[in-house]
Protein backbone atom coordinates (compact mmCIF):
# COMPACT_ATOMS: atom_id res chain seq x y z
CA UNK A 1 0.00 0.00 0.00
CA UNK A 2 1.37 3.59 -1.00
CA UNK A 3 1.87 5.81 1.92
CA UNK A 4 -0.74 8.53 2.22
CA UNK A 5 0.66 12.05 1.60
CA UNK A 6 -1.20 14.63 3.71
CA UNK A 7 -0.66 17.90 1.80
CA UNK A 8 -2.27 21.57 3.38
CA UNK A 9 -5.10 23.08 1.37
CA UNK A 10 -4.44 25.98 -1.43
CA UNK A 11 -5.62 29.13 -1.39
CA UNK A 12 -5.10 31.82 -3.82
CA UNK A 13 -3.42 35.17 -2.83
CA UNK A 14 -7.16 36.68 -2.02
CA UNK A 15 -8.21 34.10 0.03
CA UNK A 16 -4.69 32.70 1.76
CA UNK A 17 -5.39 33.20 6.10
CA UNK A 18 -1.75 33.38 6.48
CA UNK A 19 -0.42 32.49 9.99
CA UNK A 20 -3.97 33.02 11.42
CA UNK A 21 -5.66 29.33 12.07
CA UNK A 22 -8.99 30.38 12.88
CA UNK A 23 -8.75 32.05 9.62
CA UNK A 24 -7.54 28.68 8.09
CA UNK A 25 -10.54 26.79 10.10
CA UNK A 26 -12.90 29.66 8.67
CA UNK A 27 -11.40 29.36 5.13
CA UNK A 28 -12.63 25.40 5.31
CA UNK A 29 -15.98 25.68 6.74
CA UNK A 30 -14.80 24.06 9.61
CA UNK A 31 -15.11 27.51 12.29
CA UNK A 32 -17.36 27.65 15.51
CA UNK A 33 -20.69 27.58 15.16
CA UNK A 34 -22.89 30.38 16.50
CA UNK A 35 -25.06 29.34 19.86
CA UNK A 36 -28.60 30.20 19.40
CA UNK A 37 -32.03 29.99 21.91
CA UNK A 38 -31.51 30.49 25.51
CA UNK A 39 -29.50 28.16 28.06
CA UNK A 40 -31.24 26.53 31.05
CA UNK A 41 -30.20 27.89 34.40
CA UNK A 42 -27.94 25.61 36.07
CA UNK A 43 -27.59 23.30 32.81
CA UNK A 44 -23.67 24.95 32.29
CA UNK A 45 -20.21 23.88 33.99
CA UNK A 46 -18.35 27.07 35.27
CA UNK A 47 -14.78 27.27 36.80
CA UNK A 48 -13.40 29.76 39.07
CA UNK A 49 -10.94 30.81 40.52
CA UNK A 50 -7.90 32.01 38.71
CA UNK A 51 -4.85 34.66 39.71
CA UNK A 52 -1.41 35.53 38.50
CA UNK A 53 1.00 37.25 40.10
CA UNK A 54 4.35 39.51 38.57
CA UNK A 55 7.51 38.38 40.40
CA UNK A 56 11.27 38.98 39.86
CA UNK A 57 11.31 35.79 38.14
CA UNK A 58 8.60 36.19 36.20
CA UNK A 59 5.10 35.02 36.69
CA UNK A 60 3.00 32.77 39.02
CA UNK A 61 -0.39 31.23 37.89
CA UNK A 62 -2.52 29.45 39.75
CA UNK A 63 -6.10 27.99 39.95
CA UNK A 64 -8.69 26.17 42.30
CA UNK A 65 -9.88 22.80 41.35
CA UNK A 66 -13.74 23.20 41.60
CA UNK A 67 -16.03 23.46 39.13
CA UNK A 68 -20.18 24.37 39.43
CA UNK A 69 -23.21 24.02 37.78
CA UNK A 70 -25.77 26.06 39.14
CA UNK A 71 -25.32 25.61 42.97
CA UNK A 72 -24.03 22.12 42.37
CA UNK A 73 -20.33 20.79 42.70
CA UNK A 74 -19.99 19.59 39.20
CA UNK A 75 -16.37 18.72 39.15
CA UNK A 76 -13.75 18.61 42.25
CA UNK A 77 -10.47 18.92 40.00
CA UNK A 78 -11.12 20.36 37.07
CA UNK A 79 -7.37 22.21 35.46
CA UNK A 80 -7.13 25.62 35.19
CA UNK A 81 -4.25 26.52 34.48
CA UNK A 82 -2.53 25.89 30.99
CA UNK A 83 0.99 26.43 28.98
CA UNK A 84 0.19 28.51 25.95
CA UNK A 85 3.80 27.53 24.69
CA UNK A 86 6.38 27.54 25.47
CA UNK A 87 6.93 30.80 27.29
CA UNK A 88 3.47 31.80 28.21
CA UNK A 89 0.39 30.54 30.04
CA UNK A 90 -3.28 30.97 30.14
CA UNK A 91 -5.86 30.82 32.87
CA UNK A 92 -9.69 30.67 32.59
CA UNK A 93 -13.07 30.86 34.64
CA UNK A 94 -16.51 30.94 33.20
CA UNK A 95 -17.69 28.51 30.98
CA UNK A 96 -15.60 25.58 31.02
CA UNK A 97 -16.96 23.90 27.86
CA UNK A 98 -15.98 27.16 25.59
CA UNK A 99 -13.21 27.89 27.75
CA UNK A 100 -11.40 24.34 27.19
CA UNK A 101 -12.16 25.28 23.51
CA UNK A 102 -10.90 28.35 23.85
CA UNK A 103 -7.40 27.32 25.17
CA UNK A 104 -6.96 24.07 22.48
CA UNK A 105 -7.52 26.66 19.60
CA UNK A 106 -5.42 29.14 21.25
CA UNK A 107 -2.32 26.66 21.46
CA UNK A 108 -3.25 25.56 17.66
CA UNK A 109 -2.71 28.93 16.99
CA UNK A 110 0.34 29.99 18.39
CA UNK A 111 1.57 26.87 16.79
CA UNK A 112 0.28 27.60 13.37
CA UNK A 113 1.54 30.86 13.38
CA UNK A 114 5.21 29.77 14.39
CA UNK A 115 5.32 27.40 11.88
CA UNK A 116 4.17 29.24 8.76
CA UNK A 117 6.08 32.51 10.03
CA UNK A 118 9.41 30.48 11.03
CA UNK A 119 9.60 32.60 14.26
CA UNK A 120 7.27 32.49 17.44
CA UNK A 121 4.68 35.29 17.96
CA UNK A 122 5.17 38.19 20.23
CA UNK A 123 3.77 38.36 24.09
CA UNK A 124 1.75 41.24 22.90
CA UNK A 125 0.76 39.72 19.76
CA UNK A 126 0.21 36.61 21.98
CA UNK A 127 -2.11 38.83 24.01
CA UNK A 128 -3.99 40.27 20.64
CA UNK A 129 -4.32 37.09 19.64
CA UNK A 130 -6.54 36.02 22.61
CA UNK A 131 -8.25 38.98 22.88
CA UNK A 132 -9.56 38.70 18.98
CA UNK A 133 -11.20 35.27 21.05
CA UNK A 134 -12.72 36.62 23.69
CA UNK A 135 -14.24 39.10 21.26
CA UNK A 136 -15.76 36.06 18.92
CA UNK A 137 -16.82 34.07 22.00
CA UNK A 138 -18.95 37.67 22.69
CA UNK A 139 -22.45 35.95 21.19
CA UNK A 140 -22.30 32.73 23.33
CA UNK A 141 -20.95 35.33 25.90
CA UNK A 142 -24.00 37.30 26.00
CA UNK A 143 -26.42 34.21 26.44
CA UNK A 144 -24.20 32.92 29.72
CA UNK A 145 -21.64 31.08 28.31
CA UNK A 146 -18.91 33.61 29.19
CA UNK A 147 -15.30 33.28 29.50
CA UNK A 148 -12.74 35.66 31.05
CA UNK A 149 -9.03 34.22 31.05
CA UNK A 150 -6.07 35.46 31.93
CA UNK A 151 -2.81 35.29 29.91
CA UNK A 152 0.90 35.74 31.26
CA UNK A 153 4.13 34.83 30.13
CA UNK A 154 8.42 35.55 30.22
CA UNK A 155 8.77 38.75 27.56
CA UNK A 156 12.30 37.33 26.01
CA UNK A 157 12.71 41.22 24.40
CA UNK A 158 12.19 42.83 28.07
CA UNK A 159 13.36 39.84 30.01
CA UNK A 160 10.57 40.10 32.46
CA UNK A 161 7.15 38.55 33.11
CA UNK A 162 4.08 40.27 31.77
CA UNK A 163 0.43 39.44 32.23
CA UNK A 164 -2.74 40.41 30.78
CA UNK A 165 -6.19 41.03 31.90
CA UNK A 166 -9.64 40.32 29.16
CA UNK A 167 -13.48 41.09 29.68
CA UNK A 168 -16.22 39.60 27.93
CA UNK A 169 -15.40 42.24 24.89
CA UNK A 170 -12.09 41.20 23.98
CA UNK A 171 -11.00 44.40 26.11
CA UNK A 172 -7.23 43.95 26.71
CA UNK A 173 -5.58 45.01 29.88
CA UNK A 174 -1.75 44.77 31.07
CA UNK A 175 -1.27 44.72 34.54
CA UNK A 176 2.16 45.64 36.66
CA UNK A 177 1.68 43.30 39.44
CA UNK A 178 -0.99 41.10 39.78
CA UNK A 179 -4.54 39.84 38.31
CA UNK A 180 -7.35 37.88 38.94
CA UNK A 181 -10.69 36.36 37.27
CA UNK A 182 -13.95 34.50 38.48
CA UNK A 183 -16.44 34.57 41.57
CA UNK A 184 -13.63 34.64 44.24
CA UNK A 185 -11.42 36.96 42.25
CA UNK A 186 -12.33 39.64 44.70
CA UNK A 187 -11.38 38.06 48.39
CA UNK A 188 -8.36 36.30 46.17
CA UNK A 189 -7.05 39.94 44.95
CA UNK A 190 -7.46 41.41 48.99
CA UNK A 191 -4.81 38.68 49.88
CA UNK A 192 -2.33 39.13 47.04
CA UNK A 193 -3.03 43.10 47.30
CA UNK A 194 -1.59 42.88 51.06
CA UNK A 195 0.89 40.60 50.72
CA UNK A 196 2.39 41.87 47.56
CA UNK A 197 5.56 43.75 46.96
CA UNK A 198 7.86 44.81 44.61
CA UNK A 199 11.00 42.48 45.13
CA UNK A 200 8.68 38.93 45.48
CA UNK A 201 9.98 36.39 44.33
CA UNK A 202 8.49 33.30 42.54
CA UNK A 203 8.66 30.76 45.74
CA UNK A 204 7.25 33.14 48.14
CA UNK A 205 4.56 34.18 45.45
CA UNK A 206 3.27 30.70 45.08
CA UNK A 207 3.11 31.12 49.31
CA UNK A 208 0.93 34.01 48.42
CA UNK A 209 -1.53 32.32 45.84
CA UNK A 210 -1.82 29.24 47.71
CA UNK A 211 -3.17 31.73 51.06
CA UNK A 212 -5.33 33.59 48.24
CA UNK A 213 -7.00 30.49 46.81
CA UNK A 214 -7.74 29.77 50.19
CA UNK A 215 -9.04 32.74 51.46
CA UNK A 216 -11.33 32.59 48.26
CA UNK A 217 -12.69 29.45 49.10
CA UNK A 218 -13.44 30.67 52.37
CA UNK A 219 -15.79 33.00 51.33
CA UNK A 220 -16.67 31.82 48.02
CA UNK A 221 -18.91 28.80 47.64
CA UNK A 222 -17.76 28.35 43.51
CA UNK A 223 -13.85 28.42 44.60
CA UNK A 224 -12.96 24.95 46.05
CA UNK A 225 -10.69 24.91 48.93
CA UNK A 226 -8.05 22.16 49.62
CA UNK A 227 -9.17 18.86 50.24
CA UNK A 228 -6.20 16.50 51.78
CA UNK A 229 -8.49 13.35 51.73
CA UNK A 230 -9.02 13.59 48.13
CA UNK A 231 -5.45 14.60 47.70
CA UNK A 232 -6.87 17.97 45.75
CA UNK A 233 -4.51 20.94 45.48
CA UNK A 234 -4.93 24.26 43.31
CA UNK A 235 -2.73 23.97 40.08
CA UNK A 236 0.32 26.48 40.29
CA UNK A 237 2.76 27.10 37.58
CA UNK A 238 5.67 29.33 37.28
CA UNK A 239 6.78 31.45 34.09
CA UNK A 240 9.98 32.61 33.38
CA UNK A 241 13.55 32.55 31.30
CA UNK A 242 13.38 28.79 31.55
CA UNK A 243 9.93 28.89 30.22
CA UNK A 244 6.43 27.43 31.52
CA UNK A 245 7.08 25.07 34.46
CA UNK A 246 3.93 23.42 36.36
CA UNK A 247 4.42 23.12 40.19
CA UNK A 248 4.45 19.43 41.27
CA UNK A 249 0.93 17.98 43.43
CA UNK A 250 2.93 17.01 46.21
CA UNK A 251 5.15 20.51 46.44
CA UNK A 252 1.44 22.64 46.41
CA UNK A 253 0.85 19.84 48.95
CA UNK A 254 3.20 20.33 51.17
CA UNK A 255 3.13 24.22 50.89
CA UNK A 256 -0.84 24.16 51.60
CA UNK A 257 -0.51 22.04 54.85
CA UNK A 258 2.40 24.46 55.76
CA UNK A 259 -0.51 27.43 55.66
CA UNK A 260 -3.59 24.97 57.35
CA UNK A 261 -0.67 24.70 60.19
CA UNK A 262 -0.18 28.14 60.77
CA UNK A 263 -3.96 28.82 60.52
CA UNK A 264 -4.93 25.79 63.13
CA UNK A 265 -2.21 27.39 65.59
CA UNK A 266 -3.61 30.96 64.84
CA UNK A 267 -6.56 29.72 65.67
CA UNK A 268 -5.80 28.32 68.98
CA UNK A 269 -4.93 31.71 70.38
Amino acid sequence: MPPTIVTLPLFTPDQDPGPSFLGLLERMGMGPSDITGPLEAGSVTHGTTVIAIRTTDGVVMAGDRRATSGHLISHRSIEKVFAADRHSGIAIAGAAGPAMEMVRLFQLQLEHYEKVEGSPLSLEGKANQLSQMVRGNLVAAMQGLVVIPLFAGWDERLRSGRLFQFDITGGRFEERDYAAAGSGSLHASTVIKLRHTPDLDASTAVDVVVEALFEAADEDSATGGPDPIRGIFPVIATIGPDGFERMADEDVAARTMVLLERLGDRSDR
